[in-house]
């Protein structure tokens, strides 16, 4: 029998803030329109006052195309879309992410307290998944119901639980996933989905987010947001006025009909698996605060130091048989003791590096898969070759120094096409953290050349062959590009994917306290495009930009 949930309460004459959720949708432009947000401007005096002291509510959940996973608070900003690495020296996850479930009826505030939570963590790197993206897809006799105001969304049967459930375990897994975009003014899922990635903390809200037994066993901590059911109608009120295109009779209709007698035999009765109960919402700082209390606890059982675990793994061993070193040719020699001269002018450092680049992308190509091709020449005879047995070619530049390798590559492969991964340094825990990426659709059909120009610890190309398996490049089919790298760096990406081809013009033994390679040749970037240094950085991940 399940433990009773804790209630949560502060000063009882606080009062809760308007928290009514964001949602897709706007309403069209003509005088039903116009009347019915003069309305809901109307509703907003019958809702308490919000605390002089508090910021206006900011949009959390990014359901729109447009917006990026982003929450903007005082202090930073905060990316909703998670983020590796979740991975440690094995290439897996070693711990699970922790997922918190916030329960509530409708307009409850929900939202509005996972925001907060959000901020009191402080942690850049947060999943915030909305239930409301999961409503099933309508027949054409349900959406003429619902156009009607008489289908039940607040019934369980209007959730696909099972695409919940299969999301939120790959996302604890540390795993990419596609979430559909749910346009309430349609009732209809978009035609594009939304990606997000495991972070260390997900939230998960939703009006049923404790109705299904296998969902329970998902979330670590659930909470449910207990709010005056007066309130609560006329946030709803507000809300599907104002951004839903509804009117005030339909509204009310719904609610009486299937809202109310929904919160009653299926909502609240869920209060009693919750572990904790915040009443009044996000007015309650005091539950607030000790929810983040415990999140922190959690969290710090979940560290892990990954170019720390890298360092100290899979040393003294041969090197693998998926690494392919450039013959070091007097040429190639040559290049090299130019490019690492520290006295080497940057014009001649950025020439001798673009011939290596070229060079390394010549060899790379030989592994490529070919096949027997015959052909007629000018003079009529037949003339038996090779040509690519595959689909495409595909470039990803890990940012910022992966990129000088892109010229290089369309030089020899006409019609390339180009994604960008950025991955940057955490200055504070010293830990690889991605940023971004633009990848081509379909890139699961190529092969693809990963390309970064320095590889020490290995720990951003790990995080960069993650990001491809998630998008279901297969391991077989990725090609990493260095021109120079460290023992370490071919161990531990060798060791993680073992089908990845390593490629590379050179594989110095040795890397130093701060993950530098020796001898190496210094930071690539900053000398590349003239930049000035950044201390204790390492030659791998560079500490570009984001403004």
């Amino acid at each position: 029998m399940a433990a009773p949930p804790v209630p949560m309460d502060a000063s009882p004459s606080a009062p809760p803030p308007t928290a009514a959720r964001d949602a897709p949708g706007r309403p069209a432009e003509n005088e039903a329109a116009c009347e019915d947000r003069s309305n809901a401007e109307r509703l907003d005096r019958l809702l308490p006052p919000v605390g002089a002291g508090r910021s206006p509510r900011k949009r959390t959940t990014s359901q729109c195309k447009s917006e990026p996973p982003l929450l903007r608070t005082r202090k930073r900003t905060i990316y909703t879309a998670g983020r590796p690495p979740w991975y440690n020296e094995h290439g897996t996850q070693s711990k699970e992410a922790f997922a918190i479930g916030l329960g509530g009826g409708s307009a409850s505030g929900k939202t509005t307290v996972a925001r907060m939570i959000i901020e009191a963590l402080d942690v850049p790197w947060v999943v915030l998944l909305s239930m409301d993206s999961f409503y099933k897809v309508l027949t054409k006799q349900q959406q003429e119901q619902a156009a009607r105001n008489n289908f039940n969304f607040d019934h369980p049967d209007a959730f696909d639980f099972d695409l919940i459930i299969s999301t939120l375990k790959k996302l604890k897994q540390g795993k990419s996933v596609k979430v559909p975009i749910y346009d309430f003014t349609t009732h209809s899922r978009k035609k594009d989905w939304k990606t997000l990635y495991g972070a260390n903390v997900i939230i998960f809200e939703g009006i049923m987010a404790f109705a299904d037994k296998t969902l329970l066993e998902l979330l670590d901590m659930k909470i449910f947001v207990d709010t005056d059911s007066d309130i609560r109608l006329v946030r709803r009120l507000r809300r599907d006025i104002s951004e839903r295109g509804r009117d005030i009779e339909g509204v009310i209709k719904q609610y009486n009909k299937f809202v109310k007698p929904a919160f009653d035999q299926y909502i609240q009765p869920t209060m009693r698996l919750a572990d904790i109960v915040v009443p009044r919402g996000s007015g309650n700082t005091v539950a607030i605060d000790l929810i983040v209390q415990h999140v922190h606890s959690q969290l710090e059982e979940r560290e892990l130091s990954v170019r720390a675990a890298l360092a100290s793994a899979h040393q003294c061993h041969p090197l693998p048989q998926t690494l392919s070193v450039l013959k070091s040719t007097p040429q190639v020699r040559g290049m090299h003791t130019i490019i690492r001269d520290k006295e080497t002018s940057r014009d001649e450092f950025i020439f001798y590096s673009k011939r290596l680049m070229r060079l390394l992308i010549e060899h790379a190509l030989s592994f490529l898969p070919f096949q027997e091709c015959v052909v007629q020449t000018p003079q009529g005879q037949d003339y038996a070759g090779k040509c690519y047995a595959g689909k495409q070619i595909t470039g990803v530049s890990i940012l910022r120094a992966g990129e000088t390798m892109e010229p290089a590559l369309r030089a020899v492969c006409k019609d390339v096409r180009i994604g960008t991964i950025l991955i940057q340094t955490n200055q504070l825990t010293g830990e690889p953290e991605l940023h971004y990426l633009r990848l081509p659709k379909d890139i699961s059909d190529d092969h693809v050349i990963l390309m970064d120009c320095t590889v020490s610890t290995g720990a951003a190309a790990m995080m960069a062959v993650r990001v491809l398996l998630d998008h279901d490049v297969p391991e077989d089919k990725i090609f990493l590009l260095s021109l120079l790298m460290a023992e370490m760096g071919v161990h531990s990406v060798a060791y993680a994917f073992p089908r990845v081809k390593i490629i590379t013009t050179a594989v110095d033994k040795r890397v130093n306290d701060l993950f530098r390679i020796i001898p190496g040749i210094g930071n690539f970037g900053d000398r590349y495009f003239g930049t000035d240094a950044v201390p204790d950085g390492s030659d791998e991940e560079e500490v570009a930009s984001t403004g």
